[in-house]
């Protein structure tokens, strides 16, 4: 099998990166991935992503992602059926706070998207199904989520483009392939460009 090639990052990008997420803890900007290794001094369980997006060009991808799983209604879900179409792929646990915050912004692209043909795919790490599909209501989301709680999801998306915190989301281009990841919550109208932008490469 091939040897992954990792996005590679210059010795001045890693050291903003380090800053960025050393300043953003304080600020509980973005939950841990569901290890529970990392804490912060009152134990809530959040370190910071550092918010920072990353773009691959044509070329330059990894992949195709293959994504599959189980979403909280019982369907089986896989992300190679989609090939042809954008996707999105959003990390997620109910009790993470930046996940809440970015929740409309994502359930309302996706409606925007929809007739576009862009799929969205919710990635979730912690919930049982009743927890999950209570957050899911309260958002109105209209996509669905994969139960993830053993990571065999992320375990498959980090030998393409590693996800070091929750909130993280990829977006795939036409072929299935990384185009764009990033770590902690969205800023809309920057996944709103990227989408934009693969659907106009796309065409």
């Amino acid at each position: 099998m091939a040897a992954i090639r990792r996005p590679r990052r210059s010795a001045t990008r890693r050291a903003v990166a380090a800053g960025a997420v050393l300043a953003l803890a304080a600020t509980l900007a973005a939950c841990t991935s569901d290890s529970g290794a990392s804490t912060d001094a009152v134990g809530q369980g959040y370190v910071s992503g550092d918010g920072s997006v990353q773009t691959w060009d044509l070329g330059e991808r990894e992949g195709p992602v293959t994504v599959a799983g189980t979403d909280f209604a019982g369907n089986a879900v896989d992300v190679t059926e989609w090939t042809g179409d954008v996707v999105v792929l959003n990390t997620w646990y109910a009790g993470c706070p930046p996940c809440r915050a970015e929740a409309s912004d994502l359930a309302e692209l996706a409606t925007t998207f929809e007739p576009d043909g862009v799929k969205f795919l919710g990635i979730n790490t912690r919930d049982e199904a009743p927890t999950a599909q209570a957050f899911e209501r309260t958002f109105e989301v209209p996509y669905p989520s994969v139960d993830d709680r053993s990571a065999t999801v992320r375990a498959a998306l980090s030998g393409v483009v590693p996800l070091q915190a929750v909130p993280s989301t990829v977006v795939l281009d036409a072929e299935g392939m990384v185009a764009a990841r990033i770590i902690g919550q969205i800023d809309r109208s920057t996944l709103e460009t990227l989408v934009e932008d693969l659907l106009a490469e796309a065409a």
